[in-house]
C-alpha cells in the first residue's frame, strides 16, 4: 500500500476544491481540480476545465498514485463551478427563489389535500410526506423516494397530477 493510500478521509478531504498535480507509477502526471477521493480505492476524481469543452473527468487509481502536490486553492466562482458539475440539469433550470416557491406551493397542497408534510434537512430543502417518503428539490415526482413502493407510486401521481393542472 502506497503513502497516499494510508491516508484518512479526513486527510483527503484537505485535498477537495483544490488545484494539484498527480505523480502516478511510470512518471506519468495528472492536473485537475479534486472533485473527490473515493475512500475504498483511495482514487482521485479530478475534473478539468478545457477550452472547447464544458468538462472533462479523469479519474486517478489510488494504487498508482505516488505524489499529490496542491497548487491552487479554488476560488468562490471556481468552487461554485466545481459543485454544479454532477448536479441534473432540471435542478440547474431554476434560481433559489424559484426553487423555494415550487416547495412552498407543493407543501401547501399536499396539505390542503390533508397530506402530512414536513420540511427536514439542516436548510429545510427536502419535503417528507408522514415520515415515510421525501421529496428534494425541484420538487418533481422523480424527485420522490421511499422503501414503500405503493406510497411512492401514489404520491408520484399526486405530483404529477398537480404540476399538470398548475402548468
Amino acid at each position: 500500500m502506497n503513502e497516499w493510500q494510508q491516508k484518512s478521509p479526513l486527510e483527503w478531504e484537505t485535498y477537495l476544491d483544490k488545484l494539484v498535480k498527480v505523480a502516478v507509477v511510470e512518471q506519468h502526471e495528472y492536473e485537475g481540480w479534486v472533485l473527490t477521493v473515493d475512500p475504498v480505492s483511495a482514487s482521485i476524481v479530478l475534473a478539468t476545465f478545457p477550452e472547447n469543452e464544458s468538462v472533462s473527468i479523469s479519474v486517478v487509481l489510488g494504487h498508482a498514485v505516488e505524489e499529490v502536490e496542491i497548487l491552487k486553492e479554488a476560488d468562490d466562482e471556481m468552487k461554485q463551478r466545481l459543485s454544479c458539475i454532477f448536479e441534473p440539469e432540471e435542478s440547474k433550470a431554476y434560481s433559489p427563489e424559484e426553487l423555494e416557491k415550487r416547495k412552498n406551493n407543493l407543501k401547501n397542497w399536499l396539505e390542503t389535500n390533508h397530506i402530512p408534510i414536513t420540511e427536514q434537512g439542516e436548510s429545510g430543502k427536502t419535503l417528507c410526506v408522514a415520515g415515510v417518503l421525501t421529496i428534494d428539490p425541484p420538487y418533481g415526482p422523480e424527485e420522490c423516494s421511499s422503501s414503500n413502493e405503493i406510497i411512492l407510486s401514489r404520491v408520484q401521481g399526486l405530483i404529477q397530477g398537480y404540476l399538470e393542472k398548475n402548468q
